[in-house]
């Protein structure tokens, strides 16, 4: 049976519970380690699907003739992810 990974948003929660408790300062420094170790591998998932949402924006915002729009400096046209409006 394959373990199913968390949603982006359950993750972002849990990272925001986990800072919560460290930020108390009423852990032991055992349970402090352990947070950070979660925290510290929510924070890669998450932005591993940051990015990968951010490569999908890319391909998706093109031209009618199928090119990418450029931005200035010469690189794919891509939009700002708001976690807060997907709230």
């Amino acid at each position: 049976m394959t373990k199913t990974e968390p949603t982006f948003e359950k993750s972002f929660a849990r990272l925001e519970e986990i800072l919560e408790k460290i930020n108390t300062g009423k852990i032991t420094l055992d349970e402090s380690l352990k947070l950070y170790e979660e925290a510290d591998g929510l924070i890669r998932s998450c932005s591993k699907r940051l990015a990968d949402a951010e490569r999908k924006i890319e391909i998706l915002v093109k031209e009618r003739d199928g090119s990418l729009q450029l931005n200035e400096e010469g690189g794919p046209m891509t939009q700002e992810f708001d976690l807060d409006s997907q709230r």
